[in-house]
């Protein structure tokens, strides 16, 4: 008798699950409370997978051997909380995908950062010729591609959502680069669950593989003092001090099996002290899949990052435009405006997370003014009306950037870091980075063609 597989959502996560599950001989059905879109619907059809959208219907879900869940879907739903008090197991897609392969995972964690650093930990295997995966919160999902291909290397972006569910996954080489408060309502609001979900990411492995902590971290300091951990433990941190793997000096120093390699920071095509710290990480990563300092270094200056994340749109007469759509909490803001020595025009805003603006205080020498965008930006306003003398607001992205230009001033910087979700007027943090790119090219096309005018 075939097993039964249910897979709640049917984004790319429950899809390549679902078509995973299907081409290993599962009975396969998909359930998503939500409205399923087209593409993901012609993938189960050609595979003959039934589907329901817009409803969880309870008496099938309940009859499932195995629930592989979307991050997505809070434990406070009612159908995951009826799934556990049946005992149904459940698991991420991530778990799911790792019971079918043979390749080694380097699995990346953080509040912050992670997207970055797993892009380069991949990239820079790939350079070195590995044949390399990568899957998690990017690109396609891991188990859609083990549908047809599997391979030595895993490298993967989990959430603290996906490692709730991990089931037995064991990554070789695991990455955490910071926690702060963030999510928290899906932690009942208690800081601790959500450092513990974490350091579970840490639970199957073993002496022989390795765990890199950025070894500056106040929470995960405190936390390392009293959890037991059978893995190697590197830590890594900008500031060099006794007993430390990795740390910057000029250079980015890695200490490993008595060798000492330097990588220097000119060789980064990533602004900012945290990218310093993704950089050791993924550097670390590649060191431990054996690749070699020299590969590396011929590597990290042909590395591009994803969008929305401290991405250069244009420079404008002198100005910089950077995009940084991504950073929806204070701490990602934080790392942003430290990577500038320059004025910083800064538009922020959105639905606002519960921020603590005084977590800023040591950075906010660099901002000249402050563009809110956003429905509802009296937090902000009421936080640094008396702290800067400019302080706009609008709800249109096409006037935040005109605003910020006609503020800025040769080799200043307009940065959009909003510290806050996008759903007030954007349907997420890539539309909101798209619509502030393209408000920015139309100006620069203005700016232009006065400029030849003129001439």
């Amino acid at each position: 008798m075939e097993k039964k597989i249910i897979i709640l959502g049917a984004g790319e996560s429950g899809t390549g699950a679902a078509l995973l599950a299907k081409a290993k001989g599962y009975d396969v059905f998909v359930s998503d409370f939500g409205t399923i879109a087209d593409q993901f619907k012609i993938q189960l059809e050609r595979d003959e997978i039934a589907y329901e959208e817009q409803r969880h219907s309870e008496h099938k879900i309940l009859s499932a051997d195995l629930i592989i869940k979307s991050p997505g879907i809070p434990d406070t739903a009612t159908i995951i909380q009826a799934i556990q008090a049946k005992g149904i197991e459940m698991i991420d897609e991530l778990a799911f995908g790792a019971r079918f392969t043979t390749g080694k995972i380097i699995a990346i964690t953080g509040t912050n950062g992670k997207t970055t650093t797993t892009l380069l930990t991949y990239h820079l295997l790939k350079e070195a010729g590995l044949k390399v995966g990568l899957g998690g919160n990017v690109g396609k999902s891991m188990a859609r591609q083990l549908v047809s291909n599997d391979y030595d290397w895993w490298v993967l972006e989990i959430s603290s959502f996906q490692i709730d569910y991990k089931a037995d996954l064991k990554p070789c080489i695991a990455v955490l680069l910071n926690i702060t408060p963030d999510h928290l309502d899906r932690y009942d609001y208690k800081l601790d669950n959500y450092i513990a979900s974490k350091f579970s990411l840490f639970e199957h492995m073993e002496s022989s593989d390795n765990i890199i902590l950025y070894g500056d971290d106040p929470i995960i300091k405190e936390r390392l003092a009293t959890q037991h951990i059978r893995a190697n433990i590197i830590k890594i941190a900008v500031d060099q001090f006794s007993g430390l793997d990795s740390y910057v000096n000029e250079a980015i120093v890695i200490k490993h099996n008595n060798t000492e390699e330097a990588f220097e920071l000119n060789l980064l095509p990533l602004k900012g002290r945290h990218n310093q710290i993704n950089a050791m990480a993924s550097i670390f990563s590649a060191t431990l899949a054996g690749i070699k300092a020299a590969t590396i270094k011929d590597s990290l200056p042909n590395f591009k990052n994803a969008q929305h994340r401290m991405e250069l749109i244009s420079n404008i007469h002198g100005v910089d435009f950077i995009n940084d759509s991504k950073a929806t909490n204070v701490d990602a803001v934080y790392y942003a405006l430290d990577a500038f020595t320059r004025p910083v025009i800064w538009i922020v805003g959105g639905v606002d997370k519960g921020n603590d603006y005084e977590l800023l205080e040591a950075v906010n020498h660099n901002v000249k003014a402050i563009i809110c965008l956003g429905k509802d930006n009296e937090k902000i306003k009421a936080f640094y009306r008396d702290k800067f003398a400019i302080v706009e607001e609008t709800q249109s992205m096409e006037e935040a950037v005109r605003i910020s230009y006609k503020l800025a001033k040769d080799r200043e910087v307009v940065l959009l870091s909003p510290a806050c979700a996008s759903f007030d007027l954007f349907k997420n943090y890539e539309d909101r980075g798209n619509q502030f790119r393209m408000a920015v090219q139309l100006l620069a096309r203005e700016v232009a063609l006065k400029s030849l005018s003129a001439s």
